[in-house]
Protein backbone atom coordinates (compact mmCIF):
# COMPACT_ATOMS: atom_id res chain seq x y z
CA UNK A 1 0.00 0.00 0.00
CA UNK A 2 2.77 2.30 0.29
CA UNK A 3 3.39 4.36 -2.61
CA UNK A 4 6.73 5.73 -3.56
CA UNK A 5 7.28 9.25 -4.33
CA UNK A 6 10.21 11.13 -5.43
CA UNK A 7 10.95 14.28 -2.82
CA UNK A 8 11.57 17.72 -3.69
CA UNK A 9 14.29 19.29 -1.95
CA UNK A 10 12.31 22.68 -1.02
CA UNK A 11 10.76 22.79 1.86
CA UNK A 12 6.98 23.11 2.21
CA UNK A 13 5.98 27.22 2.90
CA UNK A 14 2.75 26.99 4.96
CA UNK A 15 2.95 31.34 5.73
CA UNK A 16 3.41 33.40 8.14
CA UNK A 17 3.87 31.98 11.78
CA UNK A 18 1.65 34.96 12.79
CA UNK A 19 -1.13 33.11 11.58
CA UNK A 20 -0.84 30.77 14.85
CA UNK A 21 -1.74 32.78 17.90
CA UNK A 22 0.98 31.63 20.78
CA UNK A 23 -0.48 28.77 22.40
CA UNK A 24 -2.55 27.27 19.82
CA UNK A 25 -2.32 25.02 16.93
CA UNK A 26 -3.68 25.03 12.92
CA UNK A 27 -4.30 22.35 10.58
CA UNK A 28 -3.29 22.31 7.02
CA UNK A 29 -3.97 20.01 4.36
CA UNK A 30 -0.87 18.95 2.93
CA UNK A 31 -1.28 16.35 -0.75
CA UNK A 32 -4.24 14.69 1.59
CA UNK A 33 -2.19 14.57 4.63
CA UNK A 34 -3.05 16.18 7.67
CA UNK A 35 -0.92 18.22 9.65
CA UNK A 36 -1.18 20.19 13.28
CA UNK A 37 1.31 23.52 13.69
CA UNK A 38 1.85 24.29 16.70
CA UNK A 39 2.72 27.68 18.13
CA UNK A 40 4.59 27.34 21.93
CA UNK A 41 4.07 30.48 24.21
CA UNK A 42 8.37 29.82 24.64
CA UNK A 43 8.14 30.86 20.49
CA UNK A 44 8.39 27.46 19.56
CA UNK A 45 7.15 25.71 16.09
CA UNK A 46 6.43 21.93 15.92
CA UNK A 47 4.49 20.02 13.59
CA UNK A 48 2.54 16.28 13.99
CA UNK A 49 0.13 14.34 12.36
CA UNK A 50 -3.48 16.15 12.35
CA UNK A 51 -4.98 13.61 13.86
CA UNK A 52 -5.26 11.56 17.47
CA UNK A 53 -4.03 8.15 16.75
CA UNK A 54 -6.56 6.85 19.37
CA UNK A 55 -9.91 8.56 18.70
CA UNK A 56 -9.05 10.82 15.00
CA UNK A 57 -9.88 14.03 17.38
CA UNK A 58 -8.14 17.10 15.54
CA UNK A 59 -5.02 17.71 17.63
CA UNK A 60 -4.62 21.52 16.69
CA UNK A 61 -7.90 21.80 18.77
CA UNK A 62 -6.23 20.72 22.01
CA UNK A 63 -4.78 22.75 24.56
CA UNK A 64 -0.65 23.28 23.94
CA UNK A 65 1.33 24.37 27.47
CA UNK A 66 5.09 23.29 28.19
CA UNK A 67 5.68 21.43 24.75
CA UNK A 68 2.95 19.21 25.27
CA UNK A 69 -0.40 18.76 23.43
CA UNK A 70 -3.37 17.48 25.09
CA UNK A 71 -6.10 15.52 23.08
CA UNK A 72 -9.25 17.55 23.05
CA UNK A 73 -11.56 14.82 23.10
CA UNK A 74 -9.87 12.16 25.46
CA UNK A 75 -6.91 13.64 27.39
CA UNK A 76 -3.98 11.86 26.09
CA UNK A 77 -0.80 14.06 26.15
CA UNK A 78 1.74 13.87 23.79
CA UNK A 79 5.66 15.65 23.53
CA UNK A 80 5.26 17.82 20.51
CA UNK A 81 9.24 17.42 20.07
CA UNK A 82 9.10 13.81 19.93
CA UNK A 83 5.17 12.79 19.56
CA UNK A 84 6.02 10.35 22.75
CA UNK A 85 2.91 9.76 24.68
CA UNK A 86 2.85 11.55 28.13
CA UNK A 87 1.55 9.03 31.17
CA UNK A 88 -0.52 7.16 28.43
CA UNK A 89 -1.03 3.67 26.46
CA UNK A 90 -1.29 5.60 23.34
CA UNK A 91 0.49 5.00 20.48
CA UNK A 92 3.33 8.46 19.30
CA UNK A 93 2.31 10.74 16.96
CA UNK A 94 4.31 11.04 13.54
CA UNK A 95 6.27 14.41 13.74
CA UNK A 96 7.95 16.55 10.99
CA UNK A 97 10.73 18.40 10.74
CA UNK A 98 9.35 22.11 11.04
CA UNK A 99 11.47 25.85 11.04
CA UNK A 100 10.64 29.45 10.53
CA UNK A 101 12.43 31.42 7.58
CA UNK A 102 14.00 33.96 8.09
CA UNK A 103 11.11 36.25 7.16
CA UNK A 104 8.53 34.48 9.31
CA UNK A 105 7.19 31.49 7.56
CA UNK A 106 6.71 28.48 8.67
CA UNK A 107 8.74 25.76 6.46
CA UNK A 108 7.56 21.83 6.58
CA UNK A 109 10.99 20.02 5.12
CA UNK A 110 9.92 16.32 6.28
CA UNK A 111 6.75 15.52 3.75
CA UNK A 112 7.73 18.34 1.41
CA UNK A 113 6.94 15.66 -1.04
CA UNK A 114 3.56 15.73 -0.76
CA UNK A 115 3.46 20.22 -1.16
CA UNK A 116 1.94 21.29 -4.40
CA UNK A 117 -1.32 22.61 -2.40
CA UNK A 118 -1.42 23.80 0.75
CA UNK A 119 -4.94 24.75 1.78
Amino acid sequence: MAATIRPRREACNLGPIARIPLGEGRTFQIGGVSVAVFHTRQHKVFATQGACPHCAAPLADGIVGAGKVVCPFHGCRFDLATGEPVGSACRPLETYPVFLSETGDILLSEIHSLCGTVR
